[in-house]
């Protein structure tokens, strides 16, 4: 282990001390934003120590048992000993190594998801819709909750267009890695001499922004309009001008909600998507300018980027960012995407890892 990491380490040791000391004061709790604060943040250092002093602990007896290879009687003992501290430190040391890795600072937030229908007409209206279900599957098996913001709907069944917000902790940090353009290939309903036929849906996938905190909204720069919902919702939702359009005028960017009766909470919907899109174009712009830099194995941010196809008559799967083929379709397009996105997630942390040596 370099030493600077191993300072590193040493002062993260003397942190969570430091904070184990000051959260068991009697009245550290007059105060709970400083408790809430302090607690995350040992919470979060807590299992890096935990590790460092396992490694600390397979480096002692690594020393001790090459004291012993020396000593006839303990030769054998000491070389069975000494085999396994070493493994012992090789794995820690890459778990430190991933422990200390930088964290986005998004990942435990909720997101907004947006699916479009692209190439391939009715057929790409009708995967937008499987797309839609797929990720609502993985979100009610995530115990996560989905809303959606607006929808356009296509005749053949499917949407051209839905856009959703995903409710749940660290929805952000599982799905990150989806947008991009999704492509199907498959023989459609519709189609009679059973010709396989290919199209595709773009995904994009953003991380809530507090319009607030994080963004910086001039009430004076949006045009609000409101207007009579269509679609879904009853006989009330179309008799009431209960549906919200915000253009943000510097940027051009227009969002709508009529999912609710209330144009108040419909007005706020909006205004989250609205910030959320602006701080998503932010990023993406900061993510050109490192793709400059250095090419990106996943989580690129280009959405032209066809990432993934569907072939539904050889049932796989193929991600090909990470070149990675499941023959388990039908699982995956009801929602079962674990083992999918816990492999984008550790080729994302080798690329870290990699960067990080």
């Amino acid at each position: 282990m370099k030493q600077s990491l191993r300072e590193k380490l040493e002062k993260l040791a003397h942190r969570v001390k430091e904070l184990s000391e000051i959260l068991s004061t009697p009245d550290i709790t007059n105060n709970m934003e400083q408790y809430t604060k302090l607690n995350k943040e040992y919470a979060e250092l807590t299992p890096i120590v935990a590790v460092y002093t396992s490694y600390e602990t397979a480096q002692n007896d690594l020393e001790t048992a090459e004291g012993l290879l020396s000593d006839p009687e303990m030769k054998e003992f000491a070389q069975v000993e000494l085999d396994s501290a070493k493994k012992q430190i090789e794995v820690l040391d890459i778990e430190l190594q991933k422990l200390l890795l930088p964290k986005d600072a998004n990942d435990e937030k909720n997101i907004y998801l947006e699916i479009r229908a692209g190439t391939g007409g009715d057929e790409s209206a009708l995967f937008s819709g499987d797309l839609f279900r797929m990720y609502c599957r993985f979100a009610e098996r995530s115990n996560w909750q989905v809303e959606i913001i607006s929808e356009s709907e296509s005749d053949v069944g499917g949407y051209k267009e839905v856009i959703a917000k995903i409710i749940g902790y660290g929805a952000y940090s599982k799905l990150k890695f989806e947008s991009g353009a999704h492509r199907v290939q498959r023989v459609p309903t519709t189609e009679s001499q059973g010709r396989i036929h290919t199209s595709a849906c773009t995904v994009a996938v953003m991380p809530e922004a507090d319009e607030l905190a994080e963004v910086n909204i001039n009430p004076s720069e949006l045009k609000i309009d409101t207007y009579r919902a269509s679609g879904a919702g009853g006989q009330h939702i179309n008799k009431t001008d209960s549906a919200i359009r915000i253009t943000h005028l510097p940027t051009g960017l227009v969002v709508e909600c009529q999912d609710d009766r209330s144009q108040h909470k419909n007005r706020a919907r909006a205004l989250s998507l609205l910030a959320t899109r602006i701080k998503d174009a932010q990023i993406r712009e900061q993510q050109a300018s490192i793709a400059a830099q250095r090419k990106s194995l996943v989580g690129s941010g280009d959405r032209s980027e066809r990432i993934r196809t569907y072939n539904f008559p050889q049932g796989r799967m193929t991600d090909h960012r990470i070149n990675l083929t499941l023959y388990k379709l039908e699982m995956i397009m009801d929602g079962d995407l674990f083992e999918l996105t816990d492999a984008l997630m550790a080729e994302y942390k080798a690329e870290q890892l990699s960067n990080f040596e």
